[in-house]
């Protein structure tokens, strides 16, 4: 009975810390950007204008518009890219497939704002690409507006279908599509009407991982937009612009946001929940055999899909050698760029690893008990825990970040202006992804195991700390660094909350943008490249000796 006791101590003080930490940092916040949204901004009584206005504006419905066309535009587009890329990687015998797998990865953790400046180097007004096509007589389009943001998020945001797609083909009972091919159906219509169906849970989540972030994204539009309105460029502006700032309005437009994700979110569910996919596989099923001609044709998709989506990265890092002449590139190398942005200071480099780091391990502190407890012991308290550890997939960068500055700008407690807030902001935004690592480690243990300790005497927090969370390493270790690579590569809340002090690459990069600095700009791209791409490595190649048989 004392032991039953504890346990129920235990659980319910993680749940209740974690609530109190999610409802003073998340729920609060965004509460006072709905309570921002509702009022005059003179007299701070309630209103429905701000609403009003936005609704019946045509920019700003332009905005709305462009945002929600882009974010399908690249959801359709990743689907179609990343669902044959999934099958070819999980049925496929494929050359070099570790190898790809890794490569398809590295869009997710590298900032895809990079990925837009690449494009402006390479295919800008005065980009090296359209710069030698033009001198040969070949006009070419501009990368600016619609189709260059479209091309960017699709091709940095297609491995979020691409990698539970792979886990979907591979869960799949073999003897349904035996069962299909012995009837007689083509192997295309046992793919079409058995083995998509079956992966649909898989692909509609990343399809709205894609669609989410390509909403909200900050970024690659404030890059690639020029003169087109969209959502997130918008709230900023209206926040935190010097000339038409309106806070009320960026509230209105923020609930806009998070209302349209939120909707997609329940959408989604509503489609899921109505449908059953399990096949009850125990193996996972061969690779099919392909004739000589489908194998090269297979290797070439997967192999050319992968490298473009690689490729601007490769771009910025050799640009950042050459000399810049203000804004024309020339072939000419040096370390140039790197001296010049390194000569003044090496504090946006510190600073970008030291938030970085605390905010990989208080997200990891925080989301390895939330992990265990919503797998271990579930109750309605932690149940409301597993909702509200999700807001933050459907809620932007920008608007927590405005909605921590609304909050914690004045009172009793203040937090603007310093460190905290940043490590705050990047907690919150990516506690979902160390809760679900967690949780799925958690459910690879025997809970045998804990039992027996607590049966021994051993208190459970005890025994979590010192029998559960070593076998939990491997796993925590994995999301710590994917956490800490996308802390580092974080701009939408960064640009909102950082001060002069605390001036990450990131930001560095974006104000060298929006200035003459398209040479520094690229160093400090190809500085945070190496940076978060080294530790991602090294975690890969721990794993691959942990299990050799990764694919």
């Amino acid at each position: 009975m004392k032991s039953l006791g504890g346990i129920a101590a235990f659980r319910n003080a993680t749940t209740l810390i974690a609530l109190a930490f999610l409802a003073l940092f998340l729920l609060y916040p965004l509460w006072l950007v709905l309570q921002n949204s509702l009022q005059d901004e003179a007299s701070g009584q309630f209103t429905l204008q701000n609403f009003t206005q936005i609704l019946s504006s045509p920019y700003y419905l332009g905005s709305f518009r462009n945002s929600v066309v882009a974010g399908a535009l690249s959801t359709v587009l990743a689907s179609l890219i990343g669902v044959p890329l999934a099958f070819c990687l999980a049925r496929v015998d494929l050359p070099g497939k570790s190898a790809l797998m890794t490569l398809a990865s590295l869009p997710l953790v590298l900032p895809s704002f990079v990925s837009a400046y690449a494009l402006v180097l390479l295919f800008g007004h005065a980009g090296v690409v359209t710069v030698a096509l033009r001198a040969i007589g070949i006009p070419i389009g501009s990368i600016y507006g619609m189709s260059g943001i479209v091309i960017v998020f699709t091709l940095t945001l297609y491995p979020y279908v691409l990698l539970p797609t792979v886990a979907g083909f591979r869960a799949i009972d073999v003897s349904i599509e035996e069962s299909g091919r012995n009837l007689g159906a083509s192997r295309w219509y046992v793919f079409r009407t058995v083995l998509l169906p079956v992966v649909m849970p898989a692909m509609l989540a990343g399809a709205l991982l894609v669609f989410i972030e390509a909403l909200e994204n900050f970024g690659v539009p404030s890059v690639l937009a020029e003169d087109k309105p969209y959502l997130a460029v918008d709230i900023f502006k209206l926040f935190a612009g010097e000339s038409d700032s309106n806070p009320a309005a960026a509230g209105a437009l923020s609930v806009l946001l998070v209302a349209t994700t939120a909707l997609v979110l329940l959408l989604q569910r509503h489609y899921l929940a109505r449908r059953r996919f399990a096949t009850g596989a125990r193996r996972a099923p061969p690779a099919i055999p392909l004739s000589r001609p489908w194998r090269l044709a297979a290797s070439v998709f997967s192999w050319g899909i992968v490298l473009l989506s690689v490729m601007p990265f490769v771009a910025v890092v050799v640009i950042s050698f050459l000399r810049f002449h203000g804004p024309v590139l020339s072939w000419e190398f040096g370390l140039n760029n790197y001296a010049s942005l390194l000569r003044g200071s090496y504090q946006p480099l510190y600073s970008t690893l030291l938030l970085a780091s605390m905010a990989a391990l208080l997200a990891t502190l925080l989301g390895a008990p939330i992990g265990y407890v919503l797998t271990r012991h579930r109750t309605r308290l932690s149940g409301l825990l597993d909702v509200v550890g999700m807001i933050p997939f459907a809620v932007s960068g920008t608007v927590l970040a405005i909605g921590l500055l609304l909050a914690f700008n004045s009172g009793w407690l203040v937090l603007t202006g310093g460190w905290l807030i940043l490590v705050v902001a990047y907690v919150v935004r990516k506690l979902p992804f160390s809760i679900r690592s967690a949780s799925a480690i958690v459910h690879q243990i025997d809970p045998s195991l804990e039992e027996a300790s607590i049966n021994l005497g051993v208190s459970p927090l005890k025994t979590f700390v010192t029998l559960t969370v070593p076998l939990m390493l491997g796993g925590l270790a994995g999301g710590m660094v994917l956490i800490w690579v996308t802390a580092a590569s974080e701009l939408s809340s960064t640009i909102v909350l950082y001060s002069s002090k605390w001036a990450t690459m990131t930001v560095t990069m974006f104000q060298a943008l929006q200035g003459t600095g398209a040479g520094e700009a690229a160093a400090a791209a190809s500085i945070l490249i190496v940076f978060t791409l080294v530790p991602l490595l090294l975690v890969y190649r721990l794993l691959r000796r942990h299990d050799g048989s990764l694919l």
